[in-house]
């Protein structure tokens, strides 16, 4: 699937350039032009889908191991010490581009990048049970 005012699309397609890290015949993967650190990496599948919602069930292997891949190679040819991979689902969690993809990012402890969480806490156990049961009757 092709959506043609995807700019992902279009570099999919070549009709726009990227810097090229990897390629198979289901994903994609290119440098970010706005890195977090140096070699800040874009991974998405070839085939358009908005969010992960979206996603056919059989990419994500072929996504998983690129991702693999990719986060090898970032500790052995860039000497990064870990990576990150995030992933944003809905402008509301942060994306940008309405094509699925994942940002793999590498890491060192001395980067000095930093990925701020606020985390809260439940009331109790009953209000934690409560939500996991009201998430999880929602499950298909």
């Amino acid at each position: 699937m092709y959506a043609p005012s995807c700019i992902f699309c279009k570099i999919i397609q070549e009709e726009l350039p990227c810097a090229k890290v990897y390629e198979d015949a289901h994903t994609l993967a290119f440098l970010d032009l706005n890195p977090i650190r140096p070699g800040h990496t874009l991974l998405l599948p070839k085939i358009h889908a908005d969010t992960l919602l979206n996603l056919d069930s059989g990419s994500g292997e072929a996504l998983m191991q690129a991702m693999r891949k990719i986060g090898q190679a970032m500790i052995t040819g860039l000497g990064a010490e870990g990576f990150n991979c995030l992933q944003n689902n809905f402008s509301a969690a942060g994306q940008e581009v309405m094509h699925l993809h994942w940002h793999i990012i590498p890491r060192n402890r001395a980067d000095q990048l930093a990925f701020r969480w606020n985390p809260g806490k439940y009331a109790d156990k009953d209000e934690m049970t409560a939500l996991a049961q009201k998430l999880g009757g929602h499950i298909a």
